[in-house]
């Protein structure tokens, strides 16, 4: 494909771009399809649907909640489950003089 872009308009090159960037997607809705295709052949291969797996997995990262480890004493409402930053009321509670531990659930 012999394209010589130092002979192309602004106008012809912002046109190229355009039928470039639908051709991509288009490209990648096609791998994208070619590529379910193939893993759900693998999954049938065992026995298994593709959903079938996809629900079995565990969920990490966003959107899975990790499970409450610590209760504030003053306000039962609020938990936290020990990860990422403290909440205040943690830091307010381990300044007064209280041991992490007394928060445990």
């Amino acid at each position: 494909m012999g394209i010589n872009l130092e002979k192309m308009s602004r106008k012809e090159l912002i046109e190229l771009r355009d039928q470039i960037e639908k051709a991509l997607k288009n490209a990648e809705k096609r791998e994208r399809q070619e590529a379910l295709k193939a893993a759900e052949k693998a999954a049938a291969e065992f026995g298994f649907s593709l959903s079938e797996l996809a629900n079995d997995t565990p969920r990490s990262g966003k959107g899975s909640k990790a499970k409450a480890k610590y209760r504030n004493p003053a306000d039962p409402e609020q938990t936290w489950s020990g990860r990422g930053r403290k909440p205040q009321w943690v830091h307010d509670a381990l300044k007064s003089g209280a041991d992490i531990s007394d928060m445990e659930i």
